[in-house]
């Protein structure tokens, strides 16, 4: 099986994964597009508990950031007991490990912050102190910046996990990706979606990737038709900003790029965790090129011209 002379496609593919609810999701949707593709191709999949999966009960930022989520999957591929794996591309570390690449990252879903409650439509009808529940950094920047009156507090688990904690009464509201809610079947469960004006989205939110070792030629072959032009240099152009400022999820930072007709635009912001200080930058280029990550990095400058960097320097650690 082979697209590309002298380059003879694998007959079967191993998909390392976390066995999320989301990220199997994830998985079977890399195979099914796979399958299509290459009718004859067997794709397997192979589920695995992660190091940030079995450390629910601290935060993240606390145990090392979301890089705990991919780095059994790629010690499989590097053993040779996986191919390839799937990822949502916001927890995905800025920098990977030598001898990995992002082979295709995926047509976006809606890359757009989620609030949901039982009993309130919206954050500004939350009574001070509400309970609002969230894993990130950057989302809680945000709303204690809006909303100082609110009590934000940290929410681990799968989504799943994370709506029964919401249905009990232990948060008044909780923040999830729209993304995420969507593609589990669960977009009736969305109170309201939150303005990227009002709750900036992280780099690669709502995009998928597939990673695979860098030796693996066929693999790239394989996988390169999976690629989606625009949403690939929207995310790469927000990695970049992260990366610049030594992104993590200890850093509330966010950054989206959109590509409107002709042009394309990119916000980014990097907060102290309390909203007390706030760095904004946005920027608009005419066009696709070559170069997203240089884009992302004039980002990076100017919100490093806002004080970004004297923000960083000041957080714990």
């Amino acid at each position: 099986m082979s697209d590309s002379p002298g380059l003879a496609l694998p007959a079967a593919v191993t998909i390392a994964t976390r066995e999320s609810a989301l990220a199997l999701w994830q998985a079977h949707h890399v195979r099914e597009r796979l399958v299509t593709l290459h009718p004859e191709l067997q794709v397997h999949i192979l589920g695995m508990t992660t190091e940030g999966d079995r450390r629910l009960g601290v935060s993240l930022a606390a145990i090392g950031g979301k890089g705990l989520f991919v780095k059994e999957l790629e010690n499989a591929m590097a053993q040779g007991r996986a191919d390839i794996a799937v990822h949502s591309m916001k927890d995905v570390p800025m920098e990977l490990p030598p001898g990995f690449v992002l082979a295709a990252i995926l047509e976006r879903e809606d890359p757009r912050d989620a609030f949901l409650s039982l009993h309130y439509a919206k954050l500004s009808d939350l009574p001070p102190g509400s309970r609002v529940g969230t894993s990130s950094l950057r989302r809680e920047s945000q709303i204690r910046a809006r909303y100082p009156q609110l009590d934000v507090q940290p929410l681990r688990g799968n989504v799943n996990t994370r709506l029964r904690k919401l249905d009990e009464g232990q948060y008044d509201a909780i923040i999830l990706a729209c993304a995420g809610l969507k593609r589990l079947g669960l977009a009736n469960r969305i109170t309201a979606v939150l303005d990227t004006a009002d709750s900036l989205p992280a780099a690669g939110q709502g995009a998928m990737g597939v990673e695979c070792r860098d030796d693996r030629p066929e693999l790239l072959e394989l996988l390169r038709p999976l690629e989606h032009a625009s949403t690939a240099w929207c995310v790469r152009a927000e990695r970049a900003v992260s990366r610049a400022l030594g992104g993590s999820c200890v850093i509330p930072l966010g950054a989206f790029a959109e590509v409107h007709g002709a042009r394309v635009s990119m916000r980014g912001f990097v907060a102290a965790p309390d909203g007390s200080r706030m760095a904004r930058a946005d920027l608009q280029r005419a066009g696709l090129d070559d170069q997203p990550e240089a884009f992302g990095e004039r980002l990076a400058q100017a919100l490093a011209a806002d004080g970004a960097r004297e923000i960083l320097a000041a957080l714990p650690g």
